[in-house]
C-alpha cells in the first residue's frame, strides 16, 4: 500500500531554495543535512517537499518536476502569493475546461507548481 509520496525538487542552491519556500510560499523548514545545505526538506500542512542541490555543470540535463497541489480554497491562496513576486506574466487564476480553478508559477529552478480545486 502506497501512503504519500515526497517529490525531490532539484536546486542550484539549496540555501535559497529553503528562503524562498519559506519566505515566499509559506512552507517551514524540517530539516537540512549542514548548515551549508545540500539537501533539505520544508512543509507545509500536510505536504512535504525535498530540495536538493545539483551541481551546475549538470544543470542542464536535470529534469525539472511539474507538482499539482490540491488545496482548498485556491482563491486565498492566489490572493495570498499574489505580492510574494512568484508570479509570472502568464500567471492567472482560472476556471478550467477540465473541470479545475487554478493557477501556476515556476519556482527559482523551474520546477513547477500548479495550485488548484475541482469546481
Amino acid at each position: 500500500m502506497f501512503t504519500k509520496v515526497i517529490p525531490v525538487l532539484p536546486c542550484k542552491d539549496v540555501t535559497a531554495a529553503i528562503e524562498y519556500y519559506v519566505e515566499r510560499l509559506g512552507f517551514t523548514l524540517g530539516f537540512q543535512d549542514s548548515a551549508d545545505p545540500t539537501y533539505a526538506g520544508v512543509y507545509r500542512d500536510s505536504v512535504e517537499l525535498h530540495l536538493q542541490w545539483h551541481d551546475v555543470n549538470e544543470w542542464e540535463r536535470v529534469e525539472r518536476q511539474m507538482l499539482r497541489f490540491p488545496v482548498q480554497d485556491v482563491d486565498a491562496l492566489h490572493a495570498e502569493y499574489a505580492d510574494k513576486s512568484v508570479f509570472h506574466e502568464r500567471t492567472a487564476l482560472r476556471d478550467t475546461a477540465w473541470g479545475t480553478r487554478e493557477f501556476a508559477f515556476y519556482d527559482l529552478y523551474q520546477n513547477g507548481l500548479i495550485f488548484y480545486r475541482d469546481i
